[in-house]
């Protein structure tokens, strides 16, 4: 049996271009490949050419032009999708397993992590049993879903900015790809630590 302490989160915070996988774009994502003890394996870090036929949302670029910064950090020099989803799985099948996918919270970035890699490669984030070779172990953990069960919250209320920022290794939140996945691994080991705190207070 496995100790918890011996599987490699890949623990990831993409940007997009709209809410929708197909018709928007996810412009950059970034991993860092951690445990829960804080090993840290290595860090992915891509920005994405638009996909065929795709837009970026109206609104959602407003959004990126009211956060002076983000729209270049997440369109810079574009590589091809196919060439970043192989060098990902590459990168991911060359950690220690087992391994899982992390994100907060994991029904937005997991969605887009998975349609990109079903449509790029042989993979999903999360395999059937019928899908011997497999990127990913077990289940995905979503972050945000951890913070509310130790805190006590619900999960829409613990959104990046509204966390005391040690939890996060006081790494800003700069929607940035790699800082926001750099924060969201430090609050796996921080949710760690403190798992068996009863109702964390926030303002701790």
């Amino acid at each position: 049996m496995t100790e918890p302490s011996d599987w490699t989160y890949v623990v990831t915070d993409i940007e997009v271009d709209g809410p929708w996988a197909g018709a928007n774009s996810m412009r950059s994502f970034a991993s860092v490949a951690t445990t829960t003890d804080g090993r840290t394996f290595g860090e992915f870090e891509a920005v994405l050419e638009p996909l065929p036929g795709a837009a970026p949302n109206p609104r959602t670029k407003e959004w990126f032009d009211s956060e002076p910064g983000t729209w270049e950090a997440a369109t810079v020099d574009p590589q091809p999708v196919a060439q970043v989803m192989a060098g990902y799985v590459e990168w991911v099948r060359s950690l220690p397993g087992p391994r899982a996918f992390a994100a907060a919270p994991v029904s937005f970035d997991g969605t887009w992590i998975d349609y990109y890699l079903r449509r790029f490669t042989p993979y999903g984030l999360h395999q059937g049993p019928y899908e011997e070779d497999r990127l990913f172990h077990g289940p995905a953990l979503c972050l945000r879903t951890y913070t509310a069960a130790l805190t006590g919250r619900p999960p829409a209320d613990l959104a990046s900015p509204k966390l005391p920022p040690h939890w996060l290794g006081d790494v800003p939140h700069t929607h940035k790809a790699i800082d926001d996945a750099r924060g969201f691994a430090h609050l796996l080991h921080f949710l760690t630590r403190t798992t068996g705190t009863p109702a964390l207070c926030l303002e701790a």
